[in-house]
């Protein structure tokens, strides 16, 4: 059983993005590692802050998640 989040668009494109920033990053010179790491965790935070706010009990909370 899937949760409620991840059944919405927003959602489905937050992970592709992630996915996609990670592979044309893996090329990246060594000695971009900082960038290449900054890039995924920014990429990959968004579809965990549609994650968490969809445990939020109030609306406004969720809102800030969202």
């Amino acid at each position: 059983m899937a949760f409620i989040f991840e059944n919405l668009d927003v959602y489905q494109k937050a992970v592709d993005f992630a996915e996609e920033v990670s592979e044309l990053t893996k090329d990246f010179p060594k000695g971009n590692y900082y960038l290449v790491d900054q890039l995924s965790r920014a990429a990959l935070s968004i579809s965990t802050n549609i994650a968490e706010g969809n445990g939020r009990f109030h609306k406004s909370d969720r809102n800030n998640f969202f």
